[in-house]
């Protein structure tokens, strides 16, 4: 795969796909650019090499219609604020409207095509929209982690159309975080999951068993581990079908020598609800009427202290319902311990990139990957299909 650097782009119209599908409010002003603001040094790397570049991207889930408050404007707005310079929007990403646009841009001139999934044919990866989106440009750059697990037309449709393509800055560096973090780690290499499903990531514990030296479950997750060893989680969330292959996997990680790491107590209430009724149980005693919601107090102190000799440390999920505060502090004391430790630190989900940034934490990680899905599948050992399409 060739690195942004090989390629020739001084004068030639570069097609950039980027993940700018950032959050609005109901007046759809941005609240967080994070996104946007993630993409910037690609975009500034191809302007200062003499390029003219023409962004894609999808906002919100239009459904394939043309619907106004899914428009790119808000987006090319804040491009053209952060970076000091016109971004000229189109009215759509085909047609000859386009087409002329895109003809007529002068180097150095930025277009944002306006949203891919206004059309089906983004989505179903239809060649006929491919070949038009193709025909904009001469070079391809894909920038858009986010959306790497997805095949869809402008992540490998366009690229199997141009010959001259590579990963941008943020796509590179989620790859170069991902060789360092798993597949050549500095060990030992701790895993962290959490979250509701054990399902959801099953197919990611069972790639990680073999490679790594410490997992820690936490969130919901680990309830289904608990209960399949026969105690009893009263109402708490798990999944008793995946009990067979949840003991299968505790036996796989026993014989590898990796070490597992289940709660040892939970915080337990009757309902989801901040109401005060919470209170700390051992994994043995969680009461009939009650339910898991969070890892307690003791299992935070175990898990803070296996992590300590970790030397890379990749973490994905929550370690209960942390949106509500009295279900947050097993999250936000893994948080202040990950981020407190000398290991390379990776962390991607939505939920546990959230706590972090709530925290103000951010810069005391290695690194927070960008993609939900594209990280999950990279824990899955899954090749990605943006991948291919670049190879």
């Amino acid at each position: 795969m060739k690195h942004l650097s090989d390629l020739n782009v001084s004068g030639k119209k570069v097609l950039v796909r980027a993940d700018l599908n950032v959050p609005v409010n109901e007046q759809l002003a941005i609240t967080d650019a994070n996104r946007i603001k993630q993409f910037l040094p690609t975009l500034e790397y191809l302007l200062e090499k003499g390029a003219t570049p023409i962004i894609m991207s999808h906002f919100g889930r239009p459904g394939g219609k043309r619907v106004p408050e899914a428009s790119l404007k808000p987006v090319a707005d804040k491009i053209s604020e952060l970076i000091k310079k016109d971004v000229t929007l189109a009215t759509d990403c085909i047609g000859s409207e386009v087409q002329e646009l895109a003809k007529n841009l002068e180097t150095g001139q930025i277009l944002l095509l306006e949203n891919l999934r206004f059309h089906n044919g983004e989505k179903d990866n239809d060649n006929a929209f491919a070949r038009e989106l193709a025909s904009l440009g001469e070079v391809y750059v894909n920038d858009a982690f986010a959306t790497a697990h997805r095949a869809h037309a402008s992540v490998v449709g366009i690229p199997a159309l141009l010959s001259e393509k590579a990963p941008g800055l943020l796509m590179q560096k989620e790859l170069d975080y991902y060789n360092k973090a798993l597949v050549d780690p500095k060990r030992p290499l701790c895993v962290i999951l959490g979250g509701a499903k054990v399902s959801s990531k099953l197919e990611a514990l069972i790639n990680l068993a073999d490679k790594a030296d410490k997992v820690i479950i936490g969130g919901a997750m680990a309830n289904t581990f608990i209960a399949a060893q026969g105690f009893q989680m009263g109402r708490s969330l798990y999944e008793a079908e995946l009990f067979p292959k949840v003991l299968e996997l505790m036996g796989t990680l026993a014989r590898r020598g990796c070490q597992l790491y289940l709660p040892v107590d939970f915080v337990v209430a009757p309902q989801l609800k901040n109401d005060g009724f919470s209170r700390a149980v051992t994994a043995q005693e969680v009461p009939a009427d009650m339910m898991a919601l969070d890892i307690g107090p003791a299992t935070v102190t175990l898990y803070s202290e296996a992590i300590q000799s970790a030397e890379t440390i990749v973490w994905n999920g929550p370690m209960g319902a942390f949106e509500l505060e009295e279900y947050s502090k097993g999250t936000t004391s893994m948080v202040e311990h990950v981020a407190s430790s000398h290991a390379l630190t990776v962390v991607g989900g939505g939920d546990t990139d959230a706590a972090i940034h709530q925290m103000e934490l951010d810069h005391k990680f290695d690194y927070i990957s960008t993609g939900g899905g594209a990280f999950l599948a990279l824990l899955e050992g899954k090749p990605l299909p943006a991948m291919r399409a670049l190879d």
